[in-house]
């Protein structure tokens, strides 16, 4: 008799036209985590990474929920575990990855599954998502970034009283402190996400990899490093320019400059 086969919880699909999506799906659970998923979704994006068919990578969750956290019937497995093991880490692994990550944020985000979100490169919310932090309220320690990007994303002030009060953060307030790029209605979400998407694959996709990593590089950085950072890569990038490089990249600016500006996202 045939053992029915696993659910599979971290989906990915990959589209020709350069756009892969992930999927964290498990709906019934508010798509809590457990460590498999964990798991899975790492490797989902190392994947990605190395795929060079894929320009850009859309990240959402299925149901009511973008990512409830880790499912705390597992946690000891979660929290006690080799948490230095950067191949199972989905989060490391959305921040080694070269290719532009969209977070479409539906329903809710909370802590582990804010984290997730605060390591996308963009963050498209349908009306009614919230980004709750409950470390604090159900004493957990965070270790994916939480402490320490959403301060200098909204600013530290309504960082501590995100974190230290659990108060949701809603895609409206998010859109309004820097958070959210653009708040749509839910049935607008994927749309948003794949129009973002569609806009960046039609630039050099060489430099939309080296200028997300300067800006993600940059960020961990004070202002004077990362301005000699930026002058540093620049100039690695045109010393490894041949004559014929520059001289398709002039034309392709004169030839640009005769048409009418593209339309704004």
């Amino acid at each position: 008799m045939d053992q029915p086969k696993p659910e599979n919880l971290i989906l990915m699909t990959r589209e020709p036209n350069g756009i892969a999506y992930v999927t964290i799906n498990r709906p019934r659970s508010l798509n809590s985590l457990t460590k498999s998923m964990m798991t899975d979704m790492a490797r989902a994006f190392k994947s990605l990474d190395r795929d060079e068919s894929v320009r850009v990578v859309i990240l959402s969750g299925s149901g009511r929920a973008f990512c409830s956290g880790i499912d705390l019937t597992t946690a000891e497995d979660v929290f006690k575990g080799d948490v230095k093991d950067i191949e199972s880490d989905p989060v490391v692994q959305m921040e080694l990855c070269r290719k532009p990550i969209i977070g479409a944020i539906s329903g809710f985000a909370v802590t582990a599954g804010f984290e997730i979100a605060l390591a996308c490169d963009v963050l498209i919310a349908a009306k009614g998502a919230k980004f709750i932090d409950t470390h604090a309220r159900f004493g957990i320690f965070p270790s994916w970034g939480l402490s320490q990007k959403l301060a200098r994303i909204i600013g530290p002030n309504r960082a501590r009283e995100a974190s230290l009060t659990a108060t949701p953060v809603t895609a409206e307030q998010g859109e309004r402190w820097g958070l959210v790029n653009h708040v749509v209605e839910e049935g607008e979400l994927m749309k948003k996400a794949q129009e973002v998407a569609l806009a960046m694959i039609k630039n050099n996709q060489d430099l939309v990899l080296r200028y997300k990593s300067v800006i993600n590089d940059g960020l961990k950085l004070d202002l004077g490093n990362a301005l000699a950072l930026e002058k540093e890569r620049g100039h690695e990038y045109y010393k490894g320019m041949s004559k014929e490089q520059f001289k398709k990249m002039q034309e392709f600016i004169a030839g640009r400059g005769s048409k009418k500006p593209s339309s704004k996202l």
